[in-house]
């Protein structure tokens, strides 16, 4: 199983007024989510958002309430919902309603010892049938007690619903607190090549020398809903550095499609301090097993370079030389500059993001670092609807799971009973065990799309025992009582 950590974005205390540019803003119209989980009634937060019951999402499991609310500065962070595997099965699953495109994902999660257990739960978390965020217990000290967040951009391929699941990892309840979904521009972060067979799980989002800032944490704008961290976390800080700003002067192509990169970004930076000839070096946590996506952000906003040639200084990934940068060069002074490069074949747990002088200091506004996650294979989609049809015709207790994808993530094993392998191009299912589950109902007629079913098939209860063939020609419609 591919275990993706979780990337801390440890709680803010946010100011209040209105934000701008914002587009969760939006609401449903534009299929713009804002979900409090275990919420009991609407409302709309300081920052303009109108949040929403989870009750209309269908999320089963219980609500609950953070063991300390008064350090939950917003009302969305003080409650969650949690999912018992005894009760709401391994698998439990958000239905949002979104048409295909590709969206921007933020959840929030908490431990607070909600449940006087005083134990973080194992948990996996999936979106666009991806395993893309694993919870491992024990989570560290600042997140089980003030929470945190995690974010990413995926594809929505199926309608009229994409589910975002959460998955028991042995007896554990997984948690959440709250779940924001917005759409994004289809070509934002090299949409073109990737947008619809990779989700981009935030590693690490950084403004350099500057404080956090973004929607529903500051009244900064940014139009894509990016929180953007400070730097001092990820810094080598064995290397000396220095801030510096525009000084108020105004900084052009920045906010500009597809990726609307915020104005407030190349509005700070950090150079060495120092001797000249010091580096500029940020580690990034990642998991070697995948590839990234690095943005790094420029503008050369010292009026003290007039000139091409006066700044220039090598970028280092991982240990390679990648690129030399030239910002005025580039764009000329006082202008957002964007470079992105794809690193592969990672051997450490840490990626290095290091700027090498070659003429005058290096600078950098920011970095962001994105796993590049692929798609996982789907159920065909007819089989899918066939299971979800059988759901409600034997009426399927909430114990047994049947949430989400029938077959995916694979690793999941979540759909109690069922038991898919690889086809063609799909997953699809090849068993059924329904037996000794005291099912009552009727077996719909659309089980005859499972198509692929190996073996001969049981549903015993109590003195009725029925077999089926794979053709189900003879069975459709025949009642379990």
């Amino acid at each position: 199983m591919r275990l993706l950590p979780l990337f801390l974005l440890l709680l803010a205390a946010a100011a209040g007024g209105s934000a701008s540019d914002d587009p969760f803003l939006s609401g449903a119209a534009n299929h713009s989510y804002n979900i409090d989980c275990g919420g009991a009634a609407d409302f709309t937060s300081t920052f303009g958002r109108r949040w929403l019951a989870d009750q209309f999402f269908s999320p089963g499991g219980a609500a609950g309430m953070v063991a300390e609310p008064h350090r939950f500065p917003q009302p969305q962070e003080r409650t969650l919902r949690f999912f018992p595997p005894s009760s709401a099965g391994k698998s439990s699953c958000y239905s949002l309603p979104l048409p295909p495109g590709r969206y921007y994902l933020r959840i929030f999660s908490v431990y607070d010892n909600y449940d006087s257990k005083a134990r973080t739960p194992s948990f996996d978390v999936s979106a666009a049938a991806t395993l893309v965020l694993s919870f491992r217990s024990p989570w560290p000290e600042p997140a089980a007690r003030y929470g945190a967040y995690s974010d990413l951009i995926f594809p929505s391929a199926t309608e009229p619903a994409s589910d975002v699941c959460f998955y028991s990892l042995s007896t554990d309840a997984p948690v959440v607190a709250s779940i924001e979904v917005a759409p994004v521009h289809p070509l934002a972060y090299d949409g073109a090549t990737t947008g619809a067979d990779l989700v981009l799980v935030n590693y690490g989002r950084v403004t350099c020398g500057n404080s956090l800032f973004g929607p529903g944490f500051t009244k900064d704008p940014d139009a894509f809903a990016r929180v953007w961290q400070a730097d001092v976390d990820f810094r080598n800080n064995d290397l000396k550095y220095d801030a510096i700003t525009a000084g108020g002067r105004k900084i052009f192509g920045s906010n500009q499609p597809p990726n609307y990169f915020p104005t407030k970004l190349y509005e700070s930076a950090v150079t060495t301090g120092g001797d000249a000839s010091n580096e500029i070096e940020y580690l990034m946590p990642v998991d070697a097993r995948l590839s990234y996506m690095v943005w790094l952000h420029f503008a050369e906003i010292d009026a003290g370079i007039g000139a091409a040639g006066q700044r220039v200084f090598d970028v280092m990934l991982a240990g390679e030389n990648v690129t030399r940068i030239d910002i005025f060069k580039q764009v000329g002074g006082f202008t957002a500059f964007k470079w992105t490069y794809v690193v592969e074949n990672l051997t450490s747990s840490t990626l290095s993001v290091k700027l090498v002088p070659v003429v005058g200091r290096p600078i950098l506004c920011g970095l962001e670092n994105y796993a590049m996650v692929p798609l996982e294979m789907r159920t065909v989609p007819s089989q899918v609807a066939a299971m979800k049809a059988l759901k409600e015709s034997l009426k399927i207790p909430a114990r047994m799971g049947w949430n989400g994808d029938p077959c995916a993530p694979r690793a999941w094993d979540a759909w109690e009973g069922v038991t898919c392998h690889r086809g063609d191009k799909e997953l699809v299912i090849t068993q059924l065990d329904l037996a000794s589950q005291g099912l009552k109902g009727f077996i719909t007629d659309e089980i005859s799309h499972l198509k692929d079913l190996e073996l001969e098939l049981q549903f015993t209860d109590r003195k009725l025992t029925t077999w089926f063939r794979p053709t189900f020609t003879c069975v459709t419609g025949s009642v379990i009582e």
